[in-house]
């Protein structure tokens, strides 16, 4: 079965094809077949202005025209397409989406902070993650961030925040707003014997390839605020010769770094694990949920 996902966030869209089959132990196994990103990097506009301007609504078209060929020569029956929180606060994003669906064919749904926060359950991450331990997961894109707390294999709490990297480079974030993060994360962690952060998204994959950590080794909290403090140094031309980033992720790895650092040590964590896994493979298991349940 191969299932597609179109995840239309802040800072980049995203189409992960994933193949789906299953084991001896009758368990799905996915397989990535093909991850695109284009940085179209709505909240630009969005968190500045109110709404998506003509050019970059011109650059959404053209890049889910590219997906649907994609998807056409892939031969994909099954596709899940979301957007996030530059979508959810544009005031224009309805016409947009009429538009893609009438030139694509492709459906976009908008979905809240909430959703968000809760399709990365549907990774299955929390699976065979040690008992007895407080797990914070964080999610940071430019729009916003998803905390989600598992224990025992279970969520026991979720919420969404309007603290994102574009809405920090734009200023856009209130100090009453990480006081609010900030209170919300220690009344979830004042009994917890131990808690471990795991992290998602495209700033916190690239921290992880740069510190040239085995996978599955966390990294400490205090190599990412050594991370911090060595870009903070530098100018963007030199933030990207140094590391080899690109543009769009030399702006944005800054205060992305600064909600990952802030949320572990008001979260108590000392470390942080890196699975590599982001909203586009939680659309992809509710995807493939949905498939089996209309198949029954």
């Amino acid at each position: 079965m191969k299932l597609a996902a179109i995840d239309i966030g802040s800072n980049a869209a995203r189409l992960l094809i994933t193949d789906v089959f299953h084991s001896k132990r009758k368990q799905p196994e996915f397989i990535k077949s093909n991850l695109i990103r284009v940085p179209l990097r709505l909240g630009f506009d969005v968190f500045e202005t109110g709404e998506i301007s003509d050019e970059r609504a011109g650059r959404l078209i053209s890049t889910m025209k590219a997906y649907r060929n994609l998807l056409d020569a892939y031969d994909i029956k099954h596709l899940k397409a979301c957007a996030t929180s530059a979508m959810r606060d544009a005031r224009n994003s309805k016409e947009i989406i009429n538009r893609v669906k009438k030139e694509t064919g492709i459906d976009i749904e908008i979905i809240s902070g909430d959703i968000e926060a809760a399709l990365i359950y549907e990774t299955h991450i929390a699976e065979g993650l040690e008992k007895d331990v407080l797990y914070l997961y964080i999610d940071v894109g430019g729009g916003s961030t998803e905390i989600t707390f598992f224990l025992n294999e279970k969520v026991i709490f979720k919420q969404s925040f309007n603290i994102g990297t574009i809405r920090l480079l734009k200023q856009q974030v209130k100090e009453e707003q990480w006081e609010e993060m900030k209170e919300t994360i220690k009344a979830q962690v004042k009994d917890a014997r131990s808690v471990m952060g795991i992290g998602s998204g495209g700033n916190i994959n690239k921290v992880f390839s740069l510190s040239k950590r085995k996978e599955g080794r966390p990294l400490p909290l205090m190599l990412l605020r050594d991370f911090y403090k060595e870009m903070s140094s530098l100018n963007l031309q030199e933030r990207m010769s140094a590391y080899k980033l690109r543009e769009d992720r030399a702006d944005v790895i800054i205060p992305a770094l600064l909600i990952y650092i802030n949320v572990l040590k008001w979260g108590g964590a000392e470390e942080i694990l890196v699975p590599k896994i982001g909203l586009a493979d939680g659309l992809t298991h509710a995807l493939y949920d949905e498939v089996i349940k209309s198949l029954e």
